[in-house]
């Protein structure tokens, strides 16, 4: 199950093609994901004008998300003292944004209707976290995928589950109900953990809070060089 290059690069996609992707659930799937993306754009652009201080922290928290993961993304919140009112719902929003959009760019992919050059070594690391697991979750279906999503191991995240759902033939707006569905659970879960956490060490020292964001970028940056490691010895 490799992704090939067969397709067309998206950018010369005709007006029959984009057409027929966009009739698609996926299509749909993909047109509320831009959607959604622009309503973030205007929600920054507007920040930035109310508030250039929070401006700053909103694009921290969603860099630190898609580079290092949802605690990472979530402690940056909380390290610089914004509430669960703030950085739940940012950190959720991201999250949201990115399966909306990914989760239906590897489908156009995989069915060779696309090529996504920027994103196709990515793709590839998706797929196989998505075949690794998928015989762990098809055994019981649909709970076994909200299971997978919730708890929070290495490339087990919203966007792998979505891919598994594919793979396991589940419709796509039930696919990505069940994962954003566990995704905002989690994320619902990690708030009143690293809140709780990040008031503790405040206690004992103003820097606390930052030397915590740092140690969660550090493990999620060594969980990646050692998965990189790993498939370059299995290659």
């Amino acid at each position: 199950m490799n992704i090939k290059n067969t397709g067309k690069p998206l950018v010369n996609m005709t007006a029959e093609d984009r057409v027929r992707a966009f009739s698609t659930p996926e299509g749909r799937i993909l047109l509320s994901g831009l959607v959604l993306s622009l309503l973030y754009a205007i929600f920054l652009v507007v920040s930035y004008f109310i508030s250039p201080q929070n401006f700053q922290v909103f694009i921290g928290m969603t860099a630190t998300n898609v580079l290092f993961g949802r605690a990472a993304g979530m402690s940056f919140g909380y390290a610089l003292d914004f509430g669960h009112l703030i950085v739940f719902p940012v950190n959720l929003a991201i999250e949201t944004i990115l399966v909306l959009l990914v989760y239906p760019l590897f489908v156009f992919s995989w069915q060779r209707l696309v090529v996504i050059r920027p994103l196709e070594r990515f793709m590839r690391r998706v797929e196989k976290a998505a075949e690794k697991n998928k015989g762990k979750i098809q055994r019981y279906g649909i709970p076994s995928l909200f299971l997978f999503v919730l708890f929070p191991f290495w490339m087990t995240g919203p966007v792998v589950g979505c891919v598994i759902g594919f793979f396991l033939g589940i419709r796509p707006w039930i696919n990505v109900g069940i994962v954003l569905s566990a995704t905002a659970l989690a994320c619902l879960g990690w708030a009143i953990v690293l809140k709780r956490l990040h008031e503790q060490m405040a206690d004992f020292s103003p820097f606390a809070p930052m030397i915590l964001l740092i140690v969660i970028v550090a493990i999620a940056v060594a969980g990646y060089v050692l998965e990189s490691r790993r498939r370059h010895n299995q290659r």
